[in-house]
């Protein structure tokens, strides 16, 4: 067996929760291989929704195992409250969910260097959550982080208040005083609390080594879907540098998120949206300031399901597109949210940039004039949230769709057409 793979190709937000939750039935075991509780995975169904920030999507679906992996950063407290409400919608959960020893803990003191750090940018903020992401992976690559599996370790306090105080005397250095700022609403010292707390819960979780765990499922015969969260074009190494994530979001993060072998990765499910949004700060070449980015901002609700900011969009990149296809091995293609433009009556698509001249993301892209260069298609000006089945999908979507599979070179195997699991179709 193989290990596939659903990651987003755009700059997150792409609906992946969604489809992993609609795949998961497939597959025996899901599992998250980099990000943290930036993420926020939206599912709906039969009249619920939840977001979920560091749990894998297949958590609400019953006999299916979910594994935090290597990869993986995880703020305890975060982490207990999400897990209480997906108690709520499935019983079996804590049963079902595998922490890995060796994914890395979010400690307090990362979410205020976090926001000192943020701060001391001014005007050159990147935008980010502030949930202590970058910091935690910082002290991961210095070799001096906190794994999840010490917490079982007598020790495990004292090399919590250690690595406390050292980022308290970094922090003096800065115009930033740890004693007024708020974390989720509470003062650093309450939210110390309540994170030791939260640890003692998850010590009744279990933990593992999960690429033994995951390496023995595949010998077996077990179906495995890695999930994957934020997008291709925030990756650390291949996105708008500065402004990316603090983790490899690509198909190649998979094999170090989760300890698994190249040649094990099956299928890449790439998901992007029928057109353009990004978050926080950084390029966006397609980006739109009229009254049809707003339009399709509110009809979209593009707020971010995280940090409720408003999503900046734009119409489809397909130069940007193409590259994350190409650095993921992408084999399928997932379009969501179609059915936003469906009272458009014209859809742009940017083919390449600066008069033909240009046809992927460069590194020095933050410094640079782009210009798209745009191709405009008729809008199928109906709704399409209510077909039965892709047979009844407008003409002029199956165009639309037809026009990305030219272009990209990849096949759209799955569409989605609205918010509820219930909303994906199979082409």
């Amino acid at each position: 067996m193989k290990v596939d793979v659903i990651l987003g190709l755009q700059w997150g937000d792409e609906g992946k929760g969604k489809i992993v939750d609609a795949l998961t039935p497939h597959y025996d075991i899901i599992a998250r291989f980099q990000g943290g509780p930036n993420a926020g995975h939206t599912i709906e169904f039969n009249d619920n929704k939840i977001v979920l920030h560091t749990i894998p999507s297949g958590i609400l679906r019953e006999n299916t195992v979910n594994i935090i992996g290597n990869g993986v950063v995880i703020d305890p407290v975060i982490f207990i409250d999400e897990l209480k409400i997906v108690n709520s919608f499935n019983s079996a959960a804590p049963s079902s969910l595998k922490i890995s020893n060796r994914a890395h803990l979010i400690l307090p003191i990362h979410r205020a260097l976090d926001a000192c750090y943020e701060q001391s940018k001014g005007d050159a903020k990147i935008g980010s959550t502030l949930k202590g992401i970058a910091p935690t992976y910082s002290d991961k690559y210095n070799r001096k982080g906190l794994r999840a599996g010490e917490i079982f370790g007598v020790d495990f306090f004292e090399k919590y208040k250690k690595l406390t105080e050292d980022h308290f005397r970094i922090i003096s250095m800065y115009d930033f005083n740890i004693d007024t700022m708020l974390i989720d609403g509470k003062s650093f010292r309450d939210y110390e609390r309540l994170w030791l707390q939260a640890v003692e819960e998850m010590k009744k979780l279990e933990f593992t080594d999960a690429e033994m765990y995951i390496n023995e499922a595949l010998k077996n015969g077990k179906s495995v879907l890695a999930e994957g969260a934020q997008g291709t074009l925030l990756d650390i190494d291949f996105g708008a540098y500065p402004f990316v994530t603090s983790s490899n979001t690509i198909c190649a993060g998979v094999c170090s998120g989760l300890g698994i072998a190249p040649q094990k990765i099956g299928k890449v499910f790439g998901v992007f949206k029928a057109y353009c949004t990004r978050v926080g700060s950084g390029p966006f070449p397609t980006e739109l300031f009229d009254e049809t980015g707003k339009k399709i901002q509110n009809i979209g609700n593009e707020f971010g399901s995280t940090t409720g900011r408003a999503r900046r969009c734009g119409w489809l990149d397909l130069p940007a597109l193409n590259y994350a296809v190409m650095i993921n091995g992408v084999t399928d293609l997932v379009m969501t949210k179609a059915d936003v433009l469906n009272s458009l009556e014209t859809i742009r698509v940017a083919e390449s940039y600066n008069n033909n001249t240009l046809n992927y993301l460069p590194f020095n892209i933050n410094s640079m004039e782009i210009t798209p260069d745009y191709f405009d298609l008729p809008g199928w000006n109906t709704p399409v949230e209510s077909i039965d089945s892709v047979s009844e999908l407008p003409e002029k979507l199956s165009a639309y769709i037809k026009f990305i599979e030219k272009h990209v070179n990849v096949p759209v195997s799955f569409i989605s057409l609205g918010p509820d699991r219930d909303q994906t179709y199979k082409l």
